[in-house]
């Protein structure tokens, strides 16, 4: 098979065409999102997040309804309660997420309980499934995609000022509190819409890779901003092209192909790379007579 062949037969089959839309608008979306994510410390409350829609899944699954809306309605709420808790000062905010992520992960493993057997459709909701996603689907990860990315567009600012100097963004007047909750919803709503494309489980890479890459990559957020969604979306394409190839898993091969992006700018980026680091380091020392 030429190069050209193998670039091109995928495409050949519907399925395909609905995964790579979805790879690429889900790696776009939490590569912008990610950024504030990265920026301002947040991994664990990716990570929170998407283990809390979990007993939503739970009880979508029990009473046979859409699965990703229970998955969203819990992940929303769980964001709203971690938001709410974490303006206590005298509570760290990893501790209110280690808290909510364990209570909501330890709910869904009950309400799952009561069900008589459980797998096929929640196993692939866990795992991922982004080679059976359906019309429907596409057009739902569009259209809340779009939204999160005109919101990001609107408050970009505001986010930012609040993640530089929260002190001094309330002096100014900005609504802090309302600007982590806007975050924390965003966030779960690009881990929702990202969930049959990697899973449950490994749904947080797709949100905090690209941005930590594009991190190491430049200094400027704007920068940033837009080499993360590059990033994501480039890994997203790459990664279902190597799951085409080598008949493997796409969700695992999505993330591994992003891992490997992070682990090349982690070496090779012109200003915070290692071997640029270890170059500026020893040239000092060559330097003394």
């Amino acid at each position: 098979m030429t190069a050209l062949e193998f670039l091109t037969a995928p495409w050949e089959y519907d399925f395909w065409r609905r995964a790579l839309l979805v790879a690429l608008m889900s790696g776009l979306v939490c590569g912008v999102i990610g950024s504030h994510v990265v920026l301002r410390g947040m991994a664990f409350i990716g990570d929170a997040v998407s283990h809390a829609v979990f007993p939503g899944i739970a009880v979508a699954f029990v009473l046979g309804t859409n699965l990703v809306l229970g998955g969203a309605v819990a992940g929303v709420v769980t964001a709203l309660l971690i938001a709410v808790f974490t303006q206590n000062r005298r509570l760290k905010e990893d501790s209110v997420i280690g808290i909510f992520f364990a209570g909501s992960f330890g709910l869904g493993i009950v309400i799952l309980s009561t069900a008589p057997g459980y797998g096929g459709s929640l196993e692939s909701f866990l795992f991922g499934s982004i080679l059976g996603i359906s019309d429907s689907d596409v057009v739902s990860v569009a259209v809340i995609g779009a939204l999160l990315l005109a919101t990001t567009g609107v408050l970009n600012s505001r986010f930012t000022a609040a993640t530089l100097d929260r002190e001094q963004a309330r002096a100014v007047g900005l609504p802090v509190f309302w600007l982590d909750l806007a975050l924390h919803v965003m966030v779960t709503l690009a881990i929702v819409i990202s969930l049959q494309a990697v899973g449950n489980i490994l749904v947080l890479a797709l949100l905090v890779t690209p941005a930590a890459a594009a991190r190491l990559l430049t200094d400027r957020l704007g920068a940033m901003m837009l080499l993360a969604p590059l990033i994501g979306a480039g890994g997203g394409v790459l990664g279902l092209y190597l799951s085409y190839a080598f008949d493997l898993a796409a969700g695992g091969l999505i993330v591994l192909t992003l891992t490997a992006i992070f682990l090349l700018c982690w070496f090779f980026a012109p200003r915070h790379g290692l071997l640029t680091r270890t170059r500026r380091t020893a040239a000092p020392a060559e330097e003394k007579p």
